[in-house]
C-alpha cells in the first residue's frame, strides 16, 4: 500500500530575466493560462499564484510551466516558491483566509 499523498498549498511567483521590458503581464498571462489548463485549483494574486493539491501534482505543475515558458523563448526564469503542507486536517488557501477575516470579525 503507498503513502497517502500529502496536500499542499503552493505559493509562486515566476519572474522573466533578461527581456527587453519592465512588464511582465504578457509572461504572467502566459503562464496563469498554462496553469488553469491543470485540474488543480488555484488563485492568481497581486504577486503570484497559490496551488493547490497533491505534492507531487503540484510539483509537476511547477515544472512544466517552467518547460512551458522555455518552449515560449523565455531564457532565464527565477521562481520563489513558498509550500505548506498539513496532516491534522484539510485546508485550502480560501479556508486559512477565511480563519484570519472571522478573527478580524471582517465578512468576505
Amino acid at each position: 500500500m503507498s503513502p497517502p499523498k500529502v496536500f499542499c498549498l503552493a505559493d509562486i511567483c515566476m519572474v522573466p530575466i533578461g527581456t527587453s521590458s519592465a512588464s511582465v503581464s504578457d509572461f504572467v498571462a502566459l503562464i496563469e493560462t498554462k496553469i488553469r489548463e491543470s485540474e488543480l485549483k488555484s488563485t492568481l494574486h497581486s504577486a503570484g499564484t497559490t496551488i493547490e493539491g497533491p505534492w507531487d501534482e503540484v510539483m509537476n505543475l511547477i515544472g512544466s510551466i517552467h518547460e512551458y515558458a522555455h518552449e515560449n523563448g523565455y531564457i532565464r526564469i527565477q521562481s520563489d516558491v513558498r509550500i505548506g503542507t498539513r496532516v491534522d486536517k484539510h485546508q485550502t488557501a480560501q479556508d486559512k483566509i477565511d480563519t484570519v477575516l472571522k478573527k478580524m470579525n471582517v465578512s468576505k
